[in-house]
């Protein structure tokens, strides 16, 4: 059954990295009672910057717990605990080979849509004090699913993760993965930029990669 496995939250905190001060909000600590999940994030937690994260088409990222075993062979002199990736929610069953963009879902009293992967920033080797983590990550396709709010309510560990509609587009969290790093044929990016719920984003950037005669 495809279940929520954990529920993580943090506030923007300051740390160093490389001689510099950083304010980041990728240190996500699980909490055990029903959270509130708004339209921007979960209650208790929030983003540093928002010009690049958060906001309503990355309202609360998940990433899978099936994909804690992966880490752990890569590296296993790192430490794992639920949370490790900056997500707010740790799932079950949910992977991005299967799931669509704007494919709907129902977590405790909430509902999600799903509108992106994660390509994450700097602050991930800041996260894991390694400088190759973004690239180790981006290699390794486990991106992890982005999440629009369709509609507020509570979620908590335990709660199933139920389908409530599908994107009949077709096109998975792990196909737009494959259009960013420019492994995908035309005809699949033109497939996705006609996906509603796909990160506006991300649309203009597919776009200008098939029709690079607009900009001449």
């Amino acid at each position: 059954m495809k279940r929520l496995i954990s529920v993580c939250v943090g506030l923007p905190r300051e740390v160093s990295w490389k001689g510099k001060r950083v304010t980041t909000g990728i240190f996500k600590q699980p909490v055990n009672e029903r959270v509130m999940l708004r339209s921007l994030n979960l209650e208790g937690d929030q983003q540093a910057d928002l010009t690049v994260h958060g906001g309503a088409e990355k309202a609360v990222y998940a990433y899978s717990m099936e994909h804690y075993a992966y880490w752990r062979q890569q590296l296993p002199d790192e430490d794992f605990p639920w949370g490790a990736f900056g997500e707010n929610l740790t799932i079950e069953e949910l992977l991005e080979t299967e799931v669509n963009i704007g494919d709907r879902f129902r977590i405790g009293t909430a509902e999600v849509m799903v509108t992106q992967p994660r390509f994450p920033c700097f602050k991930l080797n800041l996260k894991f004090g390694r400088d190759d983590m973004v690239k180790r990550f981006l290699n390794s396709r486990l991106s992890g699913i982005y999440f629009s709010v369709v509609q507020e309510g509570e979620v908590g560990v335990g709660d199933a993760i139920e389908l409530v509609s599908r994107d009949e587009n077709n096109v998975t969290v792990a196909d737009i993965v494959q259009i960013y790093v420019r492994e995908a044929d035309d005809n699949l990016v033109r497939r996705a930029v006609k996906v509603p719920a796909l990160a506006g984003s991300l649309r203009t950037y597919f776009l200008s990669q098939i029709e690079p005669e607009r900009s001449l």
